[in-house]
């Protein structure tokens, strides 16, 4: 018996030795995982593993639909554009998570009241962080809620009130509009004469250009003959109120709101026997007021507003105007282009921030990220991204005289 209980005793020792043998062996080869990394002890050798990516939600909301839908259209396409690019070379990464980008769009029609409720949903249902809308009326319902619900407003419209209001949570995209009133009032006045008829869109944004632009046209010793707008949403047939306006008899209308209606609008002062100039607010563009009558500059003489994108000469322009037209078949306007310049810039604002939920830390980093932005993405040289908020341009002006477009600079005026 004693025997019997030394044998097993002496077996116990034995597997107990092979047990702490095979951990010793499992220690000696056991690795060590890190933040996307693995060390093997045994050879010394590091291996990388890669993270799965995530998916960026980046917000939209703007007119896909109705009189203004060319141009909701259009901003979209330039984000459309630039996320398919920005995907195909791998995504970004922030913080070492890679991130693919996604556009979430909605229509709004063009309303206020649809943009905020758009907005909310976006928030809430794709829980994102940026939602971009492309007209003030928007921008400024989105303002009233934006700060408090943590998402910036990438705001596509010249109206100085977005970023004069002081929200800590918007970009203002494009250059501000009360840059061109005095130019453009000048070089109305030196070619047709003194008296203008408003006739510009009703919407938020028509009446606050309209509104900042008679005190200028006024105190230049000009006269406004003729004052109401219109509503694109509502009218098609604008001969009434073009009969009306023309029968004050003014050298210059000032007209402006999306491209379409507005070239519809001037067509029909041309058709009407009006041969004076139009002062055309900067959301209109003349490439594209062009197209819709009939593809081209004639009717448009003696206009003045700002230089469309694929009459301008910046490092990425003509790249993107390539890729714009393979894709979309048409040329883009300037819209797309700052679109997928902003696009650019607030994704690398996210790269250097270090987050893409910390909606304070990413708005501190927008001016580093535009004044570094990389050559092939400057469709637009942004020099930079004001404490306001809004991008820091150089004005893009231009008139159209015999069938061509000419740009100007102030100093031409004089």
């Amino acid at each position: 018996m004693k025997i019997l209980k030394k044998g097993l005793f002496i077996c116990f020792l034995v597997i107990f030795g092979l047990v702490l043998v095979a951990c010793s062996s499992d220690s000696d080869t056991a690795e060590e995982e890190t933040d996307g990394e693995t060390t093997t002890e045994e050879t010394g050798t590091t291996e990388t593993t890669t993270k799965e990516a995530k998916e960026l939600i980046i917000g939209f909301t703007g007119p896909l639909s109705g009189p203004a839908a060319l141009y909701g259209t259009e901003t979209l396409n330039g984000l459309t554009l630039a996320v398919e690019e920005i995907n195909a070379d791998g995504g970004i990464e922030v913080d070492g998570q890679p991130y693919t980008v996604k556009i979430a769009s909605l229509d709004d029609k063009y309303l206020p009241n649809e943009a905020a409720t758009n907005a909310k949903r976006l928030v809430q249902e794709q829980n994102t962080k940026v939602v971009y809308t492309p007209h003030s009326g928007g921008v400024y319902a989105l303002q009233v809620f934006n700060e408090e619900e943590d998402f910036i407003v990438m705001a596509y419209t010249s109206e100085p009130g977005v970023t004069d209001s002081g929200n800590s949570r918007t970009v203002r995209i494009p250059p501000r509009y009360d840059n061109y009133l005095e130019p453009f009032s000048k070089y109305a006045m030196n070619n047709f004469g003194k008296k203008i008829a408003f006739l510009p869109t009703a919407s938020q944004y028509g009446k606050d250009w309209a509104d900042a632009l008679r005190p200028v046209w006024e105190g230049a010793g000009g006269e406004i003959v003729f004052d109401e707008s219109i509503d694109f949403t509502k009218d098609t047939d604008f001969q009434t109120i073009m009969t009306n306006a023309l029968n004050s008899n003014p050298d210059t209308l000032f007209i402006g709101g999306a491209s379409e209606p507005t070239a519809l609008v001037l067509k029909q002062a041309r058709e009407l026997g009006f041969e004076g100039g139009f002062i055309i607010m900067d959301q209109a563009k003349f490439d594209q007021m062009g197209a819709v009558l009939g593809g081209s500059y004639e009717l448009l003489n003696g206009s003045v507003s700002t230089l469309p994108l694929i009459h301008s000469s910046y490092p990425a322009t003509a790249t993107f105007i390539e890729n714009y037209t393979a894709k979309f078949t048409t040329k883009p306007g300037a819209e797309a282009g700052f679109h997928y310049v902003s696009l650019n810039i607030l994704l690398d604002a996210m790269e250097i921030a270090g987050t893409v939920e910390d909606t304070e830390a990413i708005m501190a980093a927008m001016d580093e990220a535009a004044k570094n932005l990389s050559e092939d993405k400057q469709v637009y040289m942004v020099a930079g991204v004001g404490e306001d908020g809004g991008y820091e341009l150089v004005l893009r002006m231009a008139y159209v005289e015999n069938g061509e477009v000419v740009e100007f600079t102030e100093d031409d005026l004089e």
